[in-house]
């Protein structure tokens, strides 16, 4: 993971009082949180330690695009822009989670690995939400995995700041515990779905969900990606892939799916994609960043 774009140059002064600290009525005043860059003095030279230069308008994640306007503003200064890789392990099992990420392209799948070492996907992230929500509910691990699944890039915010922007922040922590719910959602029915519903069900529901996060038509997938993903054996991932196929839904090949038909696909999924997407836009509003594509149907 790398920061993909820095300030290369000082902050600007905020009102000061006589002891050169920033004044009551100054943002940085009122939320003084961990890391806050000194009003006035130059970032310090090593890259790890830059701030992103990022501006409201570029913000392409769905909660972030919910803050008032005031409150982002406080919240903008701890976040940094960054490139994640596909296959990059956000959050291991078990460890401390040391930031939690606005995702604004690319996607990321929540995994619980058995002792057995099977793997079983049990919900996604995109750009309508982000990781880390244990830290939202005052703890500081899971025994869930998150790894990136389509490389993209991601608003980080370090544990500290965020767990002090919760707690001074109203206004943050509310639309934050609204997709906890939502999410919430999203896993208790996905867990119905794979219990209840045929393959090819499960099949058309998960490609609408990713192409949802996605915004493309096209989009890198291997059998055995689908078969971890869905929990089934590749053979079965391979027959329901050529009933879709064959009935003009998705066109597969070399390593990449393609949605032709979304209208059908949606037609062959069961009522869980729905489901999930009206909730999301109840929860969360019909708002967001570009290319949002989880409006209700």
């Amino acid at each position: 993971m790398r920061i993909v774009a820095v300030l290369d140059r000082c902050t600007e002064p905020v009102a000061q009082d006589a002891r050169g600290a920033a004044s009551p009525e100054s943002p940085a005043a009122r939320l003084s949180l961990p890391g806050t860059p000194v009003p006035g003095a130059c970032l310090p030279t090593d890259p790890r330690s830059f701030l992103s230069a990022i501006k409201p308008a570029s913000i392409r994640n769905t909660l972030l695009n919910t803050l008032p306007e005031e409150t982002l503003a406080l919240v903008l200064p701890h976040l940094r822009r960054v490139e994640l890789p596909g296959r990059h392990t956000l959050h291991a099992a078990d460890a401390p989670i040391d930031a939690v990420h606005f995702l604004e392209t690319g996607y990321a799948s929540t995994l619980a690995v058995l002792e057995s070492g099977d793997v079983a996907e049990v919900g996604i992230v995109g750009h309508e939400g982000m990781t880390g929500l244990p830290l939202l509910m005052e703890d500081d691990r899971s025994p869930l995995e998150i790894i990136v699944q389509s490389g993209g890039i991601a608003l980080r915010m370090e544990a500290d700041a965020f767990r002090r922007a919760v707690d001074e922040l109203p206004a943050l922590r509310r639309p934050l515990l609204r997709y906890a719910l939502a999410l919430h959602i999203q896993v208790s029915v996905t867990a119905a779905c794979n219990g209840r519903h045929l393959l090819e069900q499960r099949m058309a529901r998960w490609l609408l969900m990713a192409q949802d996060r996605l915004g493309d038509d096209e989009f890198p997938m291997t059998h055995e990606f689908l078969s971890m993903m869905l929990g089934v054996r590749r053979a079965g991932v391979t027959v329901a892939a050529g009933t879709l196929q064959r009935e003009g839904l998705i066109r597969y090949e070399q390593g990449r799916m393609r949605v032709v038909d979304r209208g059908g696909l949606e037609t062959v999924a069961c009522e869980c994609h729905g489901i999930v997407r009206r909730s999301y836009a109840r929860l969360l509003g019909g708002g967001g960043g570009p290319g949002r594509r989880l409006a209700a149907d």
